[in-house]
């Protein structure tokens, strides 16, 4: 049913093959527990990351629409903003950036290396702003000074997260109920770092319609679960009446929100170790931001006893690398 749904919407084939899901041995032995990880860092676009799946269909709507520049906001070092503009350049539009300094930071690698170096090898147009508290206001009054200037804008919404973007969480996640059919693995529950929801929510409800029964747990990066948990379920239910189908009965959003603080963008002792630790024990690279908080919660969970039984673990790795070089060395 949700096959059927989602090909009623156009889609750039940004990530044309199944990202692999595979066992983290060493790391398995390590804990005790078997990990495994789907590795959505490899998507093609741009170094990597979950938001190429999103931007697949936000950038065909915004073809069809005869967009001529993609307008969209984060943070100086976003994944998001990232791929966005690279979207951009491949399809040979313009983009504008609206960025925050979330943390006030004054240190020149996360002003301009990183993620932000990027921009510019990507020809991007950047616009500092204050915050984006306001961040759907701020891209619509942008995307209107541009329609001023005689251009046409498409506002993409910060990380690809509304019902449109959110489709690319649902594809992945009936990818990824069949690679976990064919590797006949029972696993006791999906983890993945929780923050503009779209990812969540997507994976959430294709691998509730597919595997009834999953466990799927949000580890929030920016805010607690009582501000996340509105945000995921909103947008799930938006996400199903685009689609044409039910939020099945059982589904249901977990949410752990140990892990984010001290505020968003801003790592904490125990992401720092989960980023070294998965780094000595398999080669795989987290962020500081969002994978690196996810995965600190994983551990933690495992140590706390908080997922039951003897049952494989599955990590979304939703990428986020190049960021690590926004942050060193004063953070790491």
């Amino acid at each position: 049913m949700l096959t059927d749904a989602l090909a009623r919407f156009p889609r750039l084939e940004l990530v044309a093959a199944a990202t692999p899901l595979e066992h983290l041995p060493r790391l398995s032995r390590h804990l005790g527990r078997d990990v495994w990880i789907k590795r959505d860092d490899l998507t093609p676009l741009a170094l990597g990351g979950n938001k190429a799946r999103k931007l697949e269909y936000l950038g065909a709507d915004a073809l069809a629409q005869g967009a001529e520049v993609l307008v969209t906001a984060g943070a100086i070092q976003s994944n998001h903003v990232r791929q966005t503009a690279a979207l951009a350049a491949r399809l040979g539009l313009g983009c504008l950036a609206l960025l925050e300094n979330p943390l006030g930071t004054t240190q020149s690698n996360y002003l301009s290396n990183g993620n932000r170096v990027l921009l510019d090898l990507f020809g991007c147009e950047i616009e500092a702003v204050a915050n984006l508290d306001n961040a759907d206001e701020l891209l619509e009054t942008a995307a209107e000074r541009l329609r001023n200037a005689g251009r046409k804008p498409y506002v993409v919404p910060i990380n690809g997260s509304n019902p449109l973007g959110a489709l690319g969480y649902v594809r992945a996640g009936l990818e990824l109920a069949e690679q976990m059919h064919r590797k006949g693995e029972d696993f006791a529950a999906v983890l993945l770092a929780s923050g503009s929801a779209g990812t969540h929510s997507g994976l959430a409800l294709a691998l509730e319609h597919a595997r009834p029964g999953s466990r799927v747990v949000g580890v929030t990066v920016s805010r607690p679960e009582a501000t996340q948990r509105p945000k995921v379920e909103g947008l799930l239910e938006r996400t199903a009446d685009l689609l044409g189908v039910d939020v099945p009965a059982g589904l249901q959003i977990e949410l752990w929100d140990q892990y984010f603080a001290p505020r968003y963008g801003e790592p904490n002792t125990g992401t720092l170790a989960a980023i070294r630790l998965l780094a000595e024990q398999e080669g795989v690279l987290l962020d500081p931001v969002y994978t690196g908080k996810a995965f600190a919660g994983l551990l933690d969970g495992i140590a706390q006893g908080a997922i039951p039984g003897r049952g494989p673990l599955l990590f979304l790795h939703t990428g986020g690398a190049p960021a690590l070089f926004g942050y060193h060395p004063w953070a790491l």
